[in-house]
């Protein structure tokens, strides 16, 4: 009988693992409907709550017992959190707005293509109606389609918690795999992107095994060139190759101050090696991730450059 016993107990777990219908944990859920609540909510259950938001990457991590959270606060309908703004020099957009939004969004395809692109390339249309930008960067995977674009364009992050608010620069709002800057009872509460000049090109793009997957390697860029075609500033930031999205300030050194030709461009692009640290996992290996960098940093570099030109 005991050994019957034991058999359910295994195979119940077993079933709830792969189960994509059971979320099989007990919680407390919250729905604030102000920013001020959801802080409250934090600073109480410190370290104990998760936030709701898209819920594409926490329901899916409860309903595998990879996180079992004994507090919800569905953040979905704090109205303050949901927008995208044009401020006058720069782009706000609101944590819990959902990437459709952002892909359909004019300013966003005309000003930001690099981000239209990262958006655009994640999973399906289903998902991103659910997905907000502020779950991806809070997920913190190396592989968040957001981060690079946000990174190359110095987009920051306004944080707000019992202390006030606080902006990190999202190049420094990754930690480490799945650990940003945010402190327990601290909540993200919108993105701002600074506007470029005119004479700025961007790009993004991703290597994955399939359309809806995760990127095995992702890159943005963005440039500025003058009159006479040297460049006067440049990012380069990948993810998916060490454990947090990175810049990649050896590409820069090297073109920063050159004028733009493709030999110089083939050249820079391969010591991106430098500053990456893949490794092999179930989408790839670190070897086909160091080589296939060097080849996306330079077709991005290109597309950047042909958007200046109005190509």
């Amino acid at each position: 009988m005991r050994g019957m016993v034991e058999f359910k107990v295994k195979a119940a777990h077993y079933i709830n693992k792969i189960n994509t219908h059971i979320i099989p944990v007990r919680f407390e859920y919250y729905e604030p409907k102000t920013i001020e609540e959801a802080v409250e909510l934090l600073a109480k259950y410190k370290g104990e709550a998760k936030i709701l938001a898209g819920g594409t990457d926490l329901l899916v991590a409860m309903k595998q017992r990879l996180v079992e959270p004994k507090i919800i606060i569905n953040i979905k309908k704090i109205k303050e959190l949901r927008f995208i703004e044009d401020r006058g020099d720069y782009l706000a957009i609101g944590a819990t707005t959902r990437l459709r939004e952002i892909e359909k969004n004019p300013i966003v395809k005309e000003r930001f293509p690099a981000l239209y692109e990262a958006v655009k390339a994640m999973a399906g249309t289903q998902i991103r109606n659910m997905a907000t930008i502020g779950g991806n960067l809070c997920n913190a995977s190396p592989a968040a389609d957001t981060a690079p674009p946000l990174i190359v364009y110095e987009a920051k992050v306004k944080i707000v918690g019992p202390r006030g608010e606080r902006i990190v620069p999202v190049e420094k709002f990754f930690k480490w795999v799945k650990k940003t800057v945010l402190e327990p009872d601290e909540l993200l509460a919108e993105i701002i992107i600074p506007y470029h000049p005119p004479n700025t090109g961007s790009a993004f793009i991703k290597i994955a095994r399939t359309a809806m997957d995760l990127a095995k390697v992702n890159v943005a860029v963005a440039l500025r060139v003058d009159d006479n075609n040297v460049i006067e500033w440049i990012r380069v930031a990948l993810g998916s190759v060490a454990p947090t999205p990175v810049r990649a300030p050896s590409v820069e050194k090297a073109l920063e101050g050159k004028e733009f030709k493709l030999e110089t461009i083939e050249e820079a692009s391969k010591l991106v090696v430098n500053d990456i640290s893949p490794i092999t996992d179930i989408r790839s290996t670190a070897e086909y991730r160091r080589e296939v960098s060097k080849v996306i940093v330079r077709d991005a570099l290109i597309r950047a450059y042909n958007r200046i030109k109005g190509r």
